[in-house]
């Protein structure tokens, strides 16, 4: 998550930076589309947090001592 949030954090100023160069070859969307700046981030973040939660749920179920007899 925190990778994500650093990333989205870094993005957002960049992107509005860079819009000025790439309004050119943006199609039916405005150079700084409050909706596009806002929806993106948010859904990013919920991906990573549903791709994180997964994987740390699964294992924090495991019994450590099981872990390190199997191994």
């Amino acid at each position: 998550m925190t990778l994500a949030a650093v990333g989205v954090a870094v993005g957002l100023p960049a992107a509005l930076f860079l819009t000025r160069f790439l309004s050119k070859i943006l199609y039916g969307v405005s150079p700084h589309d409050p909706l596009s700046f806002a929806f993106i981030p948010i859904f990013l973040l919920g991906v990573t947090l549903v791709a994180t939660y997964i994987p740390a749920r699964r294992a924090a179920g495991v019994d450590p001592v099981e872990v390190l007899r199997r191994e």
